[in-house]
């Protein structure tokens, strides 16, 4: 195959994905793992070209993220934990366990025992969602790197349901306080009906926002189902004739809008619709999604301070660190009457 020394620049991702046969998004999430582990750089207008990698001198901690490449937050968090990292001379081993349900669970438990080998110093675990048995999957791997005696920060979510609490860090966001927040938003623009959709099998994050909802607007409905399934988008107008629906996510209100826009509601004149979390495409839909900015390369940096404070204190109490989020205002919500 050959190899490339510091200072090469690699071929493009049409020729990397014609010479080893795979597609251009495999290439991409290849290149993807090597710039968040310092391996390459790249430049605009340029191209991509290798680093020399700093040597380890600190700790070696695990990701396990399953979904990453799917769910967007989690690239930049990777990142700002890659920054900060490097400053102190640890590293980062990198896990891609984005292979659909029943994948990203095998992956995850395959990778999982992979650092109980490895003796990592410590593990980043983002608990898998949207399978039935989540909970239980999530748990055991805790459970596996706890009695291993590898340390674990959370990342975003617990991996018991809201409000029940692990023994384990976590790094988030407060997201009952948010789904509060985007609520009360959508009812300072008029609305006057709101449901709070999200999709079945949510990460513990969702419960805490449908709480947050509530807080704010307690008679409000929650429905749980496919934002892409029209006929049942059409069914719940029809039930609950909501003029605003407050989403679990981006990619949940992303999926919503189209459906509604589909059976002939207009957005926000007819219906108004938030999301959490301004995923990149978030300003590109047909209707730019008002929503809440979560801080992802501070949450990254922080989990690594948060890793190395239990460390150096095993048996001190678990603990949230929950940064702020910031409203991002855009058309989806309308403007106050």
């Amino acid at each position: 195959m050959g190899r490339h020394k510091p200072g090469d620049r690699l071929p493009s991702e049409a020729d990397l994905g014609a010479k080893y046969e795979v597609s251009r998004l495999t290439i991409q999430r290849v290149l993807k793992e090597l710039q968040i582990e310092d391996l390459i750089e790249r430049r605009a207008g340029s191209g991509t070209y290798v680093r020399r990698r700093a040597e380890v001198t600190g700790h070696l901690f695990g990701l396990l993220i399953p979904g990453l490449g799917e769910t967007e937050i989690f690239e930049p968090m990777c990142q700002g934990m890659g920054k900060a990292g490097r400053v102190g001379g640890h590293a980062l081993l990198w896990g891609d366990t984005a292979y659909g349900s029943a994948g990203r669970e095998h992956q995850a438990r395959q990778l999982c025992a992979d650092y109980i080998d490895r003796k990592v110093s410590g593990v980043f675990f983002a608990p898998i969602e949207f399978i039935p048995n989540k909970d239980e999957v999530n748990m055991s791997i805790a459970e596996s790197l706890s009695s291993a005696a590898i340390p674990i920060v959370l990342l975003d979510r617990c991996v018991q349901t809201y409000p029940e609490r692990s023994r384990f860090d976590l790094v988030g966001i407060d997201n009952r306080r948010i789904g509060c927040r985007i609520t009360n938003h959508m009812l300072s623009q008029g609305a006057t009906n709101p449901i709070f959709f999200d999709r079945p099998h949510s990460a513990p994050t969702v419960a805490a926002r449908t709480r947050g909802f509530r807080d704010a607007f307690p008679k409000g409905e929650v429905v749980h189902g496919d934002p892409s399934d029209r006929g049942f988008i059409r069914d719940v107008m029809d039930k609950h004739r909501p003029d605003g629906f407050v989403c679990a996510n981006d990619e949940t209100a992303a999926k919503l809008m189209q459906s509604l826009e589909e059976i002939g509601y207009r957005i926000p004149d007819a219906v108004k619709i938030t999301g959490i979390d301004d995923v990149r495409y978030a300003n590109l839909l047909t209707v730019p999604l008002t929503t809440m900015r979560q801080p992802c390369m501070e949450l990254g940096e922080m989990a690594i301070q948060l890793m190395l404070s239990r460390i150096a204190q095993p048996d001190i109490p678990a603990r949230d660190l929950l940064l702020d989020c910031k409203l991002i205002v855009r058309q989806s919500c309308g403007e106050k009457r």
